[in-house]
């Protein structure tokens, strides 16, 4: 049979009486007519079958009270049509139990009918329940899903309306509620209209309200997780931006680039994390103003400050509360008490909140972070708590830069004070020591002369004593020129060049036309680089010749020294290489050497060669030529 008849004949309402005893005459009469037709084919014992036909229909449809008018009915035109008149009483024993028969079938269909009702109304609960959990569970948004929810529940009973809302609703006229709880908790309610057949109350309250509830719980509970999962997934999405951003300047920082630099990448990456317009370092000076040695800004706008720009404190802004309290600070741009400073500017941009943090330098305060945004609503501890970590690289960039500043000025007075206690050794050698011994040379020389015929053996020893000292002299010499060459002072780097290549044993190949005096740090550098480098050229190299290249290009003194030896050196083992090459560092400049094996050995130095160089901070020379 069909499922929308099955349907139909077990629905909860059923036809009115009224077209219940229309029907019951209807059968009737059929089946009278229908035994008419078969009376002369089968046996009366069978006619009573066919009128049973109409009781099983009518008690279906309409219960067991139509089902026994119908019994008697059928017993009473079966007993005028075929049992009339009486010949026998016995054959009245027919009609009761026609009618016991008819009433228990009735009564087996009655209950069948229920049974039936029952389990199709379980099974319209269960898909009720399957298509509620489907529809709750996969919905991201809860509230978003009971509208649906409802109307189908509606339709499965067979309402007007049934209206699930997420807030608890007291009980009113018009209406009929069924709290939604979990617990102590408040799920919601279940409105309905009035006047709900008892019959589908019970249902509700046994049944189809708990697994609603379940399912409500449920849903909520995994709405709950699912926007935790996501408050998480952009959680951790945020700490990879920040450790990745992080990661990035505390590369730079280890890079020792310089703190300009530093300043740059830091506010970039602040104003990425923070979605800020824009970002200012600032950094105090002792005049109650501030630098700005970095900025980033986001878009188009606003225009960027000028780097190196100074600006006042102000009053009540960032730099100003930043400067007494040590601490973080945030300041709406709109309020009256702030005055001055580079919120003025940040105001007229139209840029709305400015958080900063401070940049503390060995317990000192040293500057500050500025973020400027163009909303007044944001998150100040989330955007204080980002920007700290930055701060403190910043810190440690300019503490390096500062160590390196300190140390390059240190390194710088040592080789000064090395070279000035060189020179003065060199001075004392040459008018003390070494005229002292000259002068007694030649007393040596007078007396030899003047030893008389005869005393050919003193004479002898006086000639070796007079060559000995001219010995000691030409070795105090040769100490003199390594302590200080006095050639640089006397003629410069260019005399002192050609000099050193006439004396080494390997050809040299002189490039240094046209350079001119430089300063006396610089020429001593050069002098020691050359002559160490041929030294080890004659030792080691086995070269036929030798090449010095000397250019001064941009306020850089650019050497070169190459040959073409057998190559394969190893500068790490050479104390006289590791000892120059501290000394150009010390002076800004860089030195590297390349010695491939067959390839020979070349040696490149720059070094700064401006009269005001000061020593750098943090900064080292640019690449090689």
């Amino acid at each position: 049979m069909p499922e929308g008849i099955i349907a139909s004949l077990l629905r909860t309402s059923r036809p009115s009486y009224a077209l219940g005893l229309g029907v019951s005459v209807a059968c009737v009469v059929v089946e009278s007519a229908l035994i008419y037709l078969i009376k002369d084919y089968v046996p009366p014992t069978a006619f009573g079958v066919v009128y049973l036909l109409g009781v099983l229909l009518v008690s279906t449809i309409w219960g067991l009270g139509l089902a026994m008018a119908t019994a008697l009915l059928s017993a009473a035109v079966y007993h005028f049509l075929y049992l009339w008149p009486v010949n026998d009483a016995t054959e009245l024993i027919i009609l009761p139990i026609f009618f016991i028969v008819g009433v228990l079938a009735g009564s087996i269909t009655g209950v069948a009918r229920a049974s039936a009702a029952e389990a199709h109304a379980r099974q319209a609960e269960a898909d009720l329940a399957a298509e509620q959990a489907h529809l709750l569970l996969r919905a991201g948004d809860l509230r978003s899903a009971l509208p649906e929810a409802s109307e189908r529940l509606a339709r499965a009973l067979e309402l007007p309306y049934a209206t699930v809302i997420p807030e608890e609703l007291v009980p009113g006229e018009g209406r009929t509620v069924f709290p939604l709880r979990e617990g102590s908790t408040v799920l919601g309610t279940l409105v309905l209209p009035p006047g709900v057949p008892p019959s589908t109350l019970r249902r509700l309250r046994r049944r189809i309200v708990p697994a609603l509830e379940s399912l409500v719980a449920a849903a909520r509970e995994r709405e709950a997780i699912v926007n935790a999962l996501e408050a998480s997934r952009d959680d951790l999405r945020r700490i990879a931006e920040v450790q990745g951003a992080l990661r990035r300047v505390a590369t730079l920082v280890a890079q020792g680039i310089s703190p300009e630099e530093i300043f740059q990448a830091v506010a970039g990456e602040i104003g990425r994390i923070v979605g800020a317009e824009y970002i200012a370092v600032t950094r105090f000076e002792p005049d109650a103003q501030v630098t700005l040695v970095g900025s980033w800004r986001g878009g188009r706008t606003p225009p960027a400050l000028r780097l190196g720009s100074r600006w006042g404190v102000g009053q009540g802004t960032v730099p100003d509360l930043v400067s007494r309290t040590g601490r973080p600070a945030r300041v709406v741009l709109s309020d009256p008490g702030i005055a001055g400073g580079i919120s003025r500017w940040a105001r007229s941009q139209g840029l709305k909140c400015a958080t900063g943090c401070p940049v503390m330098v060995q317990g000192h305060l040293w500057g500050t972070v500025i973020a400027f945004s163009a909303s007044a609503q944001s998150d100040p501890e989330e955007a204080e708590d980002r920007m700290m970590d930055f701060t403190e690289l910043v810190a440690t960039a300019v503490a390096n830069a500062d160590s390196l500043a300190e140390l390059a000025a240190s390194r710088a007075r040592v080789v000064a004070a090395t070279d000035e206690t060189r020179r003065r050794i060199e001075r004392d050698l040459h008018d003390g020591t070494q005229q002292h011994l000259v002068s007694v040379a030649l007393e040596l020389r007078t007396a030899a002369l003047a030893v008389p015929p005869g005393c050919g053996d003193l004479r002898r020893r006086l000639d070796h004593a007079v060559n000995g000292l001219g010995d000691v002299v030409e070795n105090l010499r040769e100490i003199s020129r390594g302590l200080h060459p006095a050639i640089l002072s006397m003629g410069g780097i260019e005399p002192a060049l050609r000099t050193l290549a006439r004396r080494s044993s390997v050809p040299v190949e002189l490039d240094i036309d046209g350079v001119r005096r430089l300063p006396e740090r610089v020429e001593v550098a050069i002098y020691f680089i050359v002559s160490e480098a041929l030294t080890n050229v004659a030792k080691h190299a086995h070269a036929s010749v030798a090449g010095v290249r000397l250019r001064v290009l941009d306020g850089m003194a650019e050497l070169a020294i190459h040959d073409d030896g057998a190559g394969g050196g190893d500068p790490r083992q050479g104390s006289g290489l590791i000892g120059l090459k501290d000394r150009v560092e010390a002076l800004g400049g860089a030195l590297e050497i390349t010695s491939p094996i067959g390839g020979g050995t070349c040696l490149r130095a720059r070094i700064p060669a401006a009269s005001d160089w000061e020593p750098p901070a943090g900064r080292r020379a640019g690449p090689m030529l």
